[in-house]
Protein backbone atom coordinates (compact mmCIF):
# COMPACT_ATOMS: atom_id res chain seq x y z
CA UNK A 1 0.00 0.00 0.00
CA UNK A 2 1.39 3.45 -0.85
CA UNK A 3 2.51 5.52 2.11
CA UNK A 4 3.04 9.23 2.70
CA UNK A 5 6.75 9.97 2.58
CA UNK A 6 8.42 10.88 5.85
CA UNK A 7 10.33 14.17 5.80
CA UNK A 8 14.08 13.93 5.51
CA UNK A 9 16.11 14.39 8.72
CA UNK A 10 16.58 18.01 9.75
CA UNK A 11 20.29 18.08 8.98
CA UNK A 12 19.60 16.90 5.41
CA UNK A 13 16.95 19.60 4.96
CA UNK A 14 19.47 22.25 6.08
CA UNK A 15 22.15 20.81 3.81
CA UNK A 16 19.72 20.80 0.86
CA UNK A 17 18.79 24.44 1.48
CA UNK A 18 22.46 25.49 1.47
CA UNK A 19 23.16 23.26 -1.54
CA UNK A 20 20.45 25.00 -3.57
CA UNK A 21 21.83 28.41 -2.60
CA UNK A 22 25.25 27.32 -3.87
CA UNK A 23 23.93 25.87 -7.14
CA UNK A 24 21.71 28.92 -7.77
CA UNK A 25 24.69 31.22 -7.29
CA UNK A 26 23.35 32.95 -4.18
CA UNK A 27 26.46 31.70 -2.39
CA UNK A 28 29.31 32.13 -4.87
CA UNK A 29 32.67 30.33 -4.73
CA UNK A 30 34.67 31.79 -1.86
CA UNK A 31 31.59 33.07 -0.01
CA UNK A 32 31.31 32.23 3.67
CA UNK A 33 28.35 30.05 4.65
CA UNK A 34 26.50 30.55 7.95
CA UNK A 35 28.29 29.17 10.99
CA UNK A 36 27.05 26.19 12.97
CA UNK A 37 25.87 28.57 15.68
CA UNK A 38 23.97 30.71 13.13
CA UNK A 39 22.38 27.69 11.45
CA UNK A 40 21.27 26.28 14.81
CA UNK A 41 19.65 29.62 15.67
CA UNK A 42 18.04 30.21 12.24
CA UNK A 43 16.59 26.70 11.97
CA UNK A 44 15.76 26.13 15.64
CA UNK A 45 17.90 22.97 15.84
CA UNK A 46 20.68 21.74 18.07
CA UNK A 47 24.31 22.59 17.37
CA UNK A 48 25.18 18.94 16.50
CA UNK A 49 22.41 18.95 13.86
CA UNK A 50 23.88 22.07 12.26
CA UNK A 51 27.33 20.48 12.42
CA UNK A 52 26.07 17.39 10.55
CA UNK A 53 24.55 19.59 7.84
CA UNK A 54 27.86 21.33 7.16
CA UNK A 55 29.73 18.03 7.33
CA UNK A 56 27.44 16.59 4.62
CA UNK A 57 28.40 19.49 2.34
CA UNK A 58 32.08 19.14 3.20
CA UNK A 59 32.01 15.47 2.24
CA UNK A 60 30.48 16.42 -1.13
CA UNK A 61 33.26 18.93 -1.72
CA UNK A 62 30.81 21.83 -1.85
CA UNK A 63 32.34 23.70 1.10
CA UNK A 64 35.63 23.71 2.99
CA UNK A 65 36.37 24.74 6.55
CA UNK A 66 39.30 26.93 7.57
CA UNK A 67 40.25 26.73 11.23
CA UNK A 68 39.65 30.05 12.94
CA UNK A 69 38.10 31.61 9.82
CA UNK A 70 34.87 29.78 8.92
CA UNK A 71 33.34 27.58 6.21
CA UNK A 72 33.54 28.67 2.57
CA UNK A 73 31.95 27.64 -0.73
CA UNK A 74 34.10 25.62 -3.12
CA UNK A 75 34.05 26.02 -6.90
CA UNK A 76 31.72 23.10 -7.71
CA UNK A 77 31.08 23.74 -11.44
CA UNK A 78 27.33 23.12 -11.11
CA UNK A 79 24.74 24.00 -13.75
CA UNK A 80 21.47 25.69 -12.87
CA UNK A 81 18.17 24.12 -13.86
CA UNK A 82 14.95 26.01 -14.46
CA UNK A 83 13.93 24.95 -10.95
CA UNK A 84 16.85 26.89 -9.46
CA UNK A 85 16.11 29.96 -11.56
CA UNK A 86 12.44 29.97 -10.52
CA UNK A 87 13.40 29.73 -6.86
CA UNK A 88 16.00 32.44 -7.24
CA UNK A 89 13.50 34.78 -8.91
CA UNK A 90 10.96 34.19 -6.14
CA UNK A 91 13.49 34.93 -3.41
CA UNK A 92 15.76 37.50 -5.09
CA UNK A 93 13.74 39.02 -7.93
CA UNK A 94 16.31 37.90 -10.52
CA UNK A 95 16.80 34.59 -12.32
CA UNK A 96 20.52 34.90 -12.94
CA UNK A 97 23.24 34.98 -10.33
CA UNK A 98 26.24 37.28 -9.91
CA UNK A 99 28.71 36.85 -12.74
CA UNK A 100 26.13 35.42 -15.18
CA UNK A 101 25.21 37.10 -18.46
CA UNK A 102 22.71 36.31 -21.23
CA UNK A 103 23.05 36.77 -24.99
CA UNK A 104 19.84 36.35 -27.00
CA UNK A 105 21.00 34.83 -30.29
CA UNK A 106 17.58 34.24 -31.91
CA UNK A 107 13.95 35.33 -31.50
CA UNK A 108 11.75 34.33 -34.42
CA UNK A 109 9.10 32.10 -35.94
CA UNK A 110 10.00 28.64 -37.25
CA UNK A 111 8.30 25.30 -37.96
CA UNK A 112 7.94 23.32 -34.71
CA UNK A 113 10.09 20.16 -34.63
CA UNK A 114 8.30 16.93 -33.71
CA UNK A 115 9.25 16.98 -30.02
CA UNK A 116 8.38 20.66 -29.67
CA UNK A 117 5.00 20.18 -31.37
CA UNK A 118 4.22 17.26 -29.05
CA UNK A 119 5.07 19.32 -25.98
CA UNK A 120 3.06 22.37 -27.11
CA UNK A 121 0.20 20.20 -28.47
CA UNK A 122 0.30 21.77 -31.92
CA UNK A 123 0.60 20.04 -35.32
CA UNK A 124 4.10 19.00 -36.32
CA UNK A 125 5.64 21.68 -38.52
CA UNK A 126 3.15 24.32 -37.40
CA UNK A 127 4.72 27.76 -36.97
CA UNK A 128 5.98 28.42 -33.46
CA UNK A 129 7.86 31.21 -31.72
CA UNK A 130 11.24 30.52 -30.20
CA UNK A 131 13.90 32.44 -28.26
CA UNK A 132 17.41 31.08 -28.01
CA UNK A 133 19.82 32.30 -25.34
CA UNK A 134 23.47 31.57 -24.54
CA UNK A 135 24.14 31.93 -20.82
CA UNK A 136 27.71 32.61 -19.75
CA UNK A 137 29.66 32.74 -16.51
CA UNK A 138 32.41 35.25 -15.86
CA UNK A 139 34.64 32.40 -14.66
CA UNK A 140 33.81 29.65 -17.18
CA UNK A 141 32.48 31.33 -20.32
CA UNK A 142 29.38 29.83 -22.04
CA UNK A 143 27.71 27.28 -19.74
CA UNK A 144 24.21 26.79 -21.19
CA UNK A 145 22.17 27.13 -24.38
CA UNK A 146 18.49 27.67 -23.56
CA UNK A 147 15.74 27.64 -26.21
CA UNK A 148 12.11 28.37 -25.32
CA UNK A 149 9.10 27.70 -27.60
CA UNK A 150 5.47 28.90 -27.74
CA UNK A 151 2.59 28.51 -30.23
CA UNK A 152 2.69 31.18 -32.95
CA UNK A 153 -0.80 32.28 -31.85
CA UNK A 154 0.77 33.80 -28.73
CA UNK A 155 2.74 36.34 -30.80
CA UNK A 156 -0.20 38.74 -30.79
CA UNK A 157 -0.34 39.03 -27.00
CA UNK A 158 3.35 38.45 -26.26
CA UNK A 159 5.23 40.35 -28.99
CA UNK A 160 8.37 40.86 -26.88
CA UNK A 161 9.17 37.17 -27.30
CA UNK A 162 10.09 37.94 -30.91
CA UNK A 163 12.50 40.74 -30.00
CA UNK A 164 16.17 40.00 -29.35
CA UNK A 165 16.21 41.93 -26.11
CA UNK A 166 15.99 40.83 -22.49
CA UNK A 167 12.62 40.88 -20.73
CA UNK A 168 13.81 43.05 -17.88
CA UNK A 169 15.03 40.20 -15.72
CA UNK A 170 11.62 38.62 -15.14
CA UNK A 171 12.09 35.68 -17.51
CA UNK A 172 9.84 34.42 -20.27
CA UNK A 173 7.45 32.45 -18.04
CA UNK A 174 6.70 35.48 -15.86
CA UNK A 175 6.28 37.64 -18.96
CA UNK A 176 3.81 35.19 -20.54
CA UNK A 177 1.89 35.05 -17.26
CA UNK A 178 1.67 38.85 -17.17
CA UNK A 179 0.25 39.22 -20.70
CA UNK A 180 -2.04 36.18 -20.82
CA UNK A 181 -3.44 36.05 -17.28
CA UNK A 182 -2.49 32.38 -17.08
CA UNK A 183 -0.41 31.09 -14.16
CA UNK A 184 2.41 28.57 -14.18
CA UNK A 185 1.45 25.83 -11.72
CA UNK A 186 3.93 23.01 -12.27
CA UNK A 187 6.66 21.84 -14.62
CA UNK A 188 7.98 18.55 -15.93
CA UNK A 189 11.63 17.86 -16.83
CA UNK A 190 12.98 15.12 -19.06
CA UNK A 191 16.71 14.48 -19.19
CA UNK A 192 18.92 12.84 -21.80
CA UNK A 193 22.48 12.91 -23.10
CA UNK A 194 23.48 13.18 -26.75
CA UNK A 195 26.21 14.52 -29.00
CA UNK A 196 26.30 18.27 -29.53
CA UNK A 197 25.41 19.76 -32.89
CA UNK A 198 28.02 21.83 -34.69
CA UNK A 199 26.30 25.06 -33.61
CA UNK A 200 26.09 23.94 -29.98
CA UNK A 201 29.77 22.99 -29.97
CA UNK A 202 30.66 26.43 -31.31
CA UNK A 203 28.52 28.36 -28.81
CA UNK A 204 29.73 26.31 -25.83
CA UNK A 205 33.34 26.29 -26.97
CA UNK A 206 33.55 22.49 -26.94
CA UNK A 207 36.23 22.15 -29.60
CA UNK A 208 36.38 19.78 -32.55
CA UNK A 209 35.15 16.21 -32.73
CA UNK A 210 32.18 14.51 -31.09
CA UNK A 211 31.27 16.13 -27.77
CA UNK A 212 28.62 14.98 -25.31
CA UNK A 213 26.06 17.37 -23.83
CA UNK A 214 23.28 16.99 -21.29
CA UNK A 215 19.79 17.99 -22.47
CA UNK A 216 16.92 19.10 -20.22
CA UNK A 217 13.50 19.33 -21.86
CA UNK A 218 11.31 21.42 -19.61
CA UNK A 219 7.55 21.94 -20.02
CA UNK A 220 5.62 24.44 -17.88
CA UNK A 221 1.87 23.87 -17.35
CA UNK A 222 -0.93 26.16 -16.21
CA UNK A 223 -3.88 25.43 -13.91
CA UNK A 224 -5.78 23.76 -16.77
CA UNK A 225 -2.83 21.42 -17.43
CA UNK A 226 -2.19 23.19 -20.73
CA UNK A 227 1.45 23.89 -21.73
CA UNK A 228 2.52 27.45 -21.06
CA UNK A 229 6.06 27.08 -22.41
CA UNK A 230 8.42 24.40 -23.67
CA UNK A 231 12.15 24.87 -23.21
CA UNK A 232 15.28 22.92 -23.98
CA UNK A 233 18.53 23.55 -22.10
CA UNK A 234 21.89 22.23 -23.30
CA UNK A 235 24.78 21.85 -20.84
CA UNK A 236 28.39 20.85 -21.57
CA UNK A 237 29.91 17.70 -20.10
CA UNK A 238 31.62 18.13 -16.74
CA UNK A 239 28.87 20.24 -15.18
CA UNK A 240 26.38 18.68 -12.79
CA UNK A 241 23.46 19.44 -10.51
CA UNK A 242 22.95 17.71 -7.18
CA UNK A 243 19.33 17.81 -6.12
CA UNK A 244 18.99 16.26 -2.70
CA UNK A 245 19.97 13.67 -0.15
CA UNK A 246 17.31 11.37 1.23
CA UNK A 247 17.00 8.55 3.77
CA UNK A 248 16.82 4.97 2.56
CA UNK A 249 14.64 2.88 4.84
CA UNK A 250 15.01 -0.88 4.97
Amino acid sequence: MPEIEVSAPKYLQIAQHLREQIIRGDLAPGAEVPSERQLASDWGVSRPTATRALEALRQEGMVRSVVGAGTFVQDVNAYRRALHRYHRFRERGAQYGPGESVDIVAAELAPAPDYVADALRVPTGAPAMFRQRVISSDREGPVEIATSWWPASMARVAPKLLVRETLGGIGSVRYVESVTGRSAIYARDRIAARLATRGESTWLGLGKGAQAVLVYRHTVFDSADDPLEFAEAIYPAGSWSLEQEYPIEG
